[in-house]
């Protein structure tokens, strides 16, 4: 029995094709300790580049048709306007279903800005308002204008509707539906009471920075930052620059952030951190950006799934006349990209492992015959020659 295993184990052996020589055929050489000393280098280099690759995700984007109908984009701003104060300073929105916000919009806040781009004051935080802003304090609760015990004069602009003035925006109001034209807010004690005319005077000296956010129907729109009360009339949307005449609003702006949607790692927002400076002699400026928004589902290792937005952006601008302002033109893609976080496979990362150790291990193996061979030819050519 004993002699039958032995004959088998003996006939086993045959396969190894990992034959040894007997230790003392082996010959160690300086060169060889040093190739060896290099090739484990580069295994351990080459081992942690493979392992970081492994531990990495990888990003797999598919694009579809979008399907999706009555969304809403939720358009994320933060823009500062170092010349621009904030009482002049009027946020639009409006888009291809006709529908419009005027005076607004959403939840944005206006913070106002000293000439050294520091804030100064209470947050102002405009709402959905066709009749204008509403100012909420910090805490919400709104700051509602005290009641005038005398009914302010509308400085022969009454109608049998509005028979009394108390702000400035009344007379405005008044004179708008009159189809007359305010010439000077001095010329009004509510505009004096308010300090408009003051602040008319030192525009230039206080900037404005609007942040926070706007929802909007998914289809083209616009919205815009331009001076001067806005109103829709016959059917046109028309901001009242009277009162203002000879003023130049200077409308340089900072965008800190424009994005649509929430966000998801390695977004890039084109427009982040994009800056437009316009001296005196070139203020009055319309800059228009030309969006191109395209829906992005974003799906993480956990399976959490972000809508989101990227977008790509082309700018255009020109000397205007009538009414500058920053305008902000968007359009919705048809286009679904579909971004998937994966992990590479563990079968991947030991496959490159051994390729990594196999490889390094018989190149170092060849080089090192070739040094070795190479050093014996050359030492018996030496050895030969001093014979004779």
């Amino acid at each position: 029995m004993a002699a039958n295993v032995t004959k088998s184990l003996s006939a086993l052996k045959r396969l190894d094709v990992y034959s040894k020589p007997l230790e003392e055929l082996r010959v160690r050489t300086l060169g060889g300790a040093l190739i060896s000393l290099v090739s484990a280098c580069l295994m351990f280099g080459l081992f942690v580049s493979e392992l970081r690759l492994y531990l990495s995700t990888d990003l797999n984007q598919e694009i579809f048709v979008d399907v999706t109908r009555g969304n809403k984009i939720q358009i994320n701003v933060n823009i500062s306007f170092p010349s621009m104060p904030c009482d002049f300073l009027t946020i639009d929105s409006m888009d291809v279903s006709g529908e419009q916000h005027i005076d607004i919009a959403h939840d944005l806040y206006k913070t106002r800005l000293d000439s050294g781009g520091r804030e100064i004051g209470e947050q102002v935080k405009t709402q959905v308002n066709t009749a204008g802003p509403i100012n909420v304090s910090k805490d919400g609760n709104k700051n509602e204008a005290p009641t005038a015990p005398t009914c302010g004069s509308c400085y022969g602009a009454e109608t049998a509707d509005r028979r009394c003035c108390n702000t400035c925006n009344d007379v405005r109001e008044a004179y708008r539906l009159k189809g007359w034209a305010v010439v000077d807010l001095a010329n009004y004690a509510q505009c004096r009471e308010e300090g408009l005319d003051v602040k008319l005077r030192n525009a230039g000296h206080e900037g404005c920075r609007v942040h926070g956010h706007l929802l909007v129907n998914k289809v083209a729109g616009n919205f815009h930052f331009a001076p001067g009360k806005s109103y829709e009339q016959s059917h046109m949307h028309v901001h009242d620059l009277s009162g203002l005449r000879g003023v130049t609003f200077n409308l340089s702006h900072s965008v800190h952030s424009l994005s649509f949607g929430d966000t998801y790692d390695g977004r890039v927002n084109p427009l982040d951190g994009h800056s437009r400076v316009f001296v005196d002699g070139s203020a009055t400026k319309l800059v228009s950006y030309y969006v191109k928004v395209v829906p992005t589902l974003y799906t993480s290792l956990n399976g959490t799934e972000t809508s989101s937005n990227q977008y790509s952006v082309t700018k255009h601008e020109r000397s205007s006349v009538n009414l500058p302002g920053v305008f902000f033109y968007y359009e919705i893609s048809p286009i679904l990209v579909r971004i998937t976080e994966r992990r590479r496979s563990f079968g991947h990362f030991l496959t490159s492992v051994c390729a990594i150790v196999g490889g390094v291990f018989t190149v170092a193996s060849l080089i090192d015959a070739f040094c070795y061979h190479s050093s014996r030819v050359i030492q018996q050519k030496l050895a030969i020659g001093k014979q004779t």
